[in-house]
């Protein structure tokens, strides 16, 4: 399987127009991790290195052709002292498919300092290889993406909170060693930010098939981090209505520090006939 550095390196076209490359994919359509991660890599080569992106806001447009390259117009919308503003445009046989707004912070400001505490979890040794259990699809899917242990912890052994509507929690890493390079952890975090995010929003509806895309996805990078080392992932589905269903996500590492901060809405469609519903990324 192709490497992380693999899907996020990215070809120098032309000024600020890069394209992806295409790897092999049991998925109809483009992961929306690497529509995402591969837009962000591209607003990054456009930005003195003296700035780090604190949040990107993303809008799938249209389906990706897992098969073909996506390219990438970079806008310079701002240059400013604190924060330096870019628009990316995904492109396919002339198509938007994805369209993305990438904020970056100067690094050494300093400023208030508060998090949420870190929700209580069993620790992802004990728990089960994401390869390991599911259906034949689920299994097939987490096969291509072998390079990341994914480890949902069961309903019997979460830690609930009071009031919200669904829940769910989620040890990731990516399974090998990565350079000591932020940037490439800031990267391979959106990649990884969309993996089973949707599924918080099928837990109170077990058994139900639905249709399912990511729609729009929005996150905040908010202290230094390392994809390499376990990260906890807690999951949040507020509403779901109209075929649409939004969801949270507060990433933790294994000190307890919060470290980014997701939020993405998604199709969960379930007024369509059976052969139209499809698993479009480990999303249950």
């Amino acid at each position: 399987m192709p490497s992380i550095e693999d899907i996020l390196t990215i070809e120098r076209i032309d000024d600020d127009i890069y394209r992806g490359g295409v790897f092999p994919s049991v998925l109809r359509r483009t992961f929306g991790g690497q529509v995402a991660g591969q837009a962000l890599v591209a607003a990054t080569k456009t930005v003195a290195p003296e700035f780090a992106v604190h949040s990107l806001h993303g809008y799938f447009l249209r389906p990706g052709k897992a098969d073909q390259p996506a390219i990438f117009l970079v806008d310079r919308i701002r240059d400013g002292r604190s924060f330096v503003t870019r628009r990316v445009t995904g492109v396919q046989n002339g198509e938007a498919i994805f369209s993305m707004s990438a904020s970056f912070h100067v690094t050494g400001d300093e400023g208030l300092e508060h998090q949420d505490a870190v929700p209580p979890a069993v620790d992802p040794e004990t728990l089960l290889d994401r390869r390991d259990v599911g259906s034949d699809a689920e299994r097939s899917l987490f096969q291509e993406w072998e390079n990341f242990d994914i480890r949902i912890v069961p309903r019997d052994q979460l830690v609930l909170a009071g009031g919200l509507a669904a829940q769910q929690r989620v040890w990731f890493r990516y399974r090998h060693a990565l350079p000591d390079d932020q940037l490439l952890h800031v990267c391979t975090l959106a990649y990884m930010s969309d993996m089973t995010l949707l599924g918080s929003a099928k837990v109170p509806h077990p058994g139900a098939q639905a249709q399912t895309a990511s729609l729009d996805h929005a996150m905040w990078f908010l202290r230094p981090f390392r994809t390499d080392d376990w990260l906890l992932y807690d999951q949040t589905s507020p509403s779901s209505s109209g075929g649409r269903s939004l969801t949270q996500g507060r990433i933790f590492d294994r000190a307890g520090r919060m470290v980014a901060a997701v939020t993405q809405e998604g199709l969960t469609r379930t007024n369509v006939p059976a052969d139209q519903v499809s698993i479009m990324k480990a999303d249950s």
